[in-house]
């Protein structure tokens, strides 16, 4: 229980009975006293200046506003001393207490965070080891609740003792100088260049998630990351949200595109003709894709069909899920876990379902996509795919622009083509699983790429 009821009192000098020499009475005879509460707590010292310093530092604190711990007698900056960790075990501390409610993906953010500040955040003792190995300890072995470090490769665990020894209090990062130094380790690639927006964005949540449990163990008074001594002289990345139209290209090189995939090898390609066609005439996500099932396919032998899905199955890989899959089944992106998505697809998405399912069937859970051995969709599988249809459909200098880079430039293509055509922006972000305040941020660009079509509707009526 903390207080501001606090009393201070006179040094008290205690004697033995019938010690007549100093040397016989009490080692530290001079006791501070004070109460807090109800309680009174006593703190015995050699000198009486000893004993009056100490009272003098407990008044400061009362002055300063801090409140008292009844029962340690305490004020909260000395707490906070007691409670002093070094940020690796502080780091650690956190990770053991959220791992279980974190889904796979944000252990990985977490995990990547710490493995950019944790290595800055050191004093300079002998013995440092290599920046790889001490990278791939923290990746490996620090974070990870299901792993004893007695199990690591001796590489790992020298690295990861080192560590222990050389890592900073976490209190240091109340110094503008160390927080500086974490804070321009999340904006920086492992070779010293700028990182991206979004990873700086990333990493900085995770440091940032990391603070905040400093405070609520009171650790820290403060989160000083949001404060002001981030480094005056820095600047984060700057965030590029906005997509570009040269990424999106039209709907017939689309179409061009989702033809060639295809062409793609004599197995693999066509498996994933329906899965790309799927991110643009739907405007789904690559996770969503994964766990769509033929329950949830409204596939008419005419005209227009529907796609209804619940799930998403992000690939985090083996060592950040419960199961040790590479996959994980989550509800869909910023929704509630049993919400759903309905999403209407165009007769040529239906025809490349359909003909998807009489070649290829569906798994024992009625998923669409599976490998050749009916496992879940690799991420790196359809990049690959994805990447030998551009140099099948793209001229050399198409390859070199930004045209189609990635899948999920798909998914772009497919809002752009229904902003294009007109259709509500409140219903286009219904559709592609988003906010309006998201679509709008997003697709502002892309927007402005649209004068033409707005000229050409309000022509007629000028």
């Amino acid at each position: 229980m903390m207080t501001f009821d606090v009393q201070f009192y006179k040094v008290r000098v205690r004697r033995k009975p019938g010690a007549k020499r100093r040397e016989d009475n009490y080692p530290k005879p001079y006791q501070a006293r004070w109460r807090v509460g109800a309680k009174v707590h006593p703190k015995s010292f050699a000198t009486e200046d000893l004993a009056e310093g100490w009272l003098a530092e407990l008044r400061a604190a009362a002055g300063r506003g801090e409140k008292f711990e009844v029962e340690s007698g305490l004020p909260q900056s000395k707490l906070r001393e007691l409670r002093d960790v070094t940020w690796f075990a502080h780091a650690v501390e956190y990770a053991h207490a959220r791992w279980a409610d974190m889904a796979g993906k944000t252990r990985t953010g977490m995990v990547e965070s710490f493995m950019a500040v944790t290595p800055v955040l050191v004093r300079d003792v002998p013995g440092r080891p290599d920046p790889d190995v001490l990278r791939a300890a923290l990746r490996a072995w620090a974070f990870d609740p299901k792993r004893r470090l007695e199990d690591a490769p001796r590489r790992f665990r020298e690295a990861l003792t080192w560590l222990e020894k050389a890592s900073l209090p976490v209190s240091a990062l109340a110094e503008a100088q160390h927080l500086g130094a974490a804070v321009r380790a999340c904006g920086r690639k492992l070779d010293g260049k700028p990182a991206a927006a979004d990873y700086f964005s990333r990493r900085r949540r995770g440091f940032n998630a990391a603070l905040q449990y400093a405070v609520m163990r009171q650790r820290l008074a403060e989160n000083p990351l949001a404060g002001k001594d981030i480094p005056s002289d820095w600047r984060p990345p700057k965030t590029e949200e906005e997509v570009d139209p040269r990424a999106i290209g039209n709907p017939a090189k689309a179409r061009h595109m989702l033809t060639m995939v295809s062409y793609v090898g004599r197995r693999q390609g066509p498996r994933f003709a329906a899965w790309f066609g799927c991110m643009y005439y739907a405007m789904m996500r690559p996770e969503e894709v994964v766990g769509l099932r033929r329950s949830g396919c409204l596939l008419p032998d005419q005209g227009w069909g529907k796609l209804t899905f619940s799930t998403s199955n992000p690939a985090p890989g083996k060592q950040w899920t419960d199961d040790g899959g590479v996959h994980e089944e989550r509800g869909l992106k910023g929704r509630g876990k049993r919400a759903s998505r309905t999403v209407p697809i165009p007769p040529a998405l239906v025809a490349m379902l359909r003909e998807h399912v009489e070649r290829f069937g569906c798994g024992p859970d009625g998923r669409l996509f599976r490998s050749e051995q009916d496992n879940p969709i690799q991420p790196s599988t359809y990049w690959r795919v994805w990447q030998r249809t551009r140099e099948l459909a793209l001229t050399p200098e198409e390859r070199e622009g930004p045209l189609l880079r990635r899948p999920y430039d798909l998914r772009h293509a497919g809002v752009t083509y229904r902003l294009n055509s007109g259709v509500p922006a409140t219903q286009v972000a219904r559709w592609a699983g988003h906010s309006v305040e998201v679509l709008q941020r997003i697709y502002a660009q892309v927007w402005t790429e649209m004068d033409d079509v707005w000229i050409d509707r309000m022509g007629d009526h000028v």
